[in-house]
């Protein structure tokens, strides 16, 4: 179902999957704590089952709330977000093992996009990837979107991003994972 922004935050997203744009790239995302909704992800993005999805949030409170040491990224965290900075965390006990695929981390980000802000503030911290079958280039358009629209529950009418990935900077190593937008010194 292709929807606006104002329309989806009036629908149920239990079970659901939706497409919506954020500051860098589209993304495919369910609540965090669906695990029938976040194999589905897998299923669309025909993504390797032990990669991890990363948790999209609101807010820095709901941000805290799904990781154990705060204190330890705190400065990271108010310096770039939001903004196309993921940062690995140890995560709470909130966050399901379906979206670290066992692992003891989860990358959480607050993306820096009207349309991301609302859905996540709406419903919460969201399990999100981006918006591609795995291997293909990220979908950086609304056009581009379009042809995932029979394999989701909701598309979110947007526009085009910024289509550089986030940066991915683990902060228990200390270490960038992954170059993006963010520069970490």
């Amino acid at each position: 179902m292709i929807i606006d922004v104002e329309t989806i935050v009036k629908k149920p997203m239990k079970g659901k999957v939706a497409i919506f744009q954020t500051d860098t790239v589209y993304g495919i995302g369910c609540l965090y704590q669906d695990e029938s909704a976040i194999e589905r992800i897998y299923a669309i993005k025909k993504r390797d089952v032990k990669k991890p999805l990363a948790i999209l949030c609101g807010s820095l409170e709901q941000a805290q709330a799904l990781a154990e040491n705060y204190t330890d990224f705190e400065t990271l965290a108010t310096q770039y977000w939001p903004g196309a900075l993921t940062l690995v965390v140890k995560r709470s006990d909130k966050v399901p093992m379906s979206v670290t695929r066992g692992m003891d981390t989860v990358g959480l980000r607050i993306p820096n996009d009207p349309v991301a802000q609302k859905i996540l503030n709406h419903f919460g911290p969201m399990a999100v990837t981006s918006l591609n079958i795995s291997s293909e280039p990220d979908v950086t358009t609304y056009e581009e979107a379009l042809r995932f629209k029979s394999v989701v529950d909701y598309l979110v009418k947007g526009s085009s991003t910024a289509g550089l990935s986030s940066t991915v900077y683990d902060t228990l190593n200390g270490k960038v994972l992954r170059q993006g937008v963010v520069k970490i010194d």
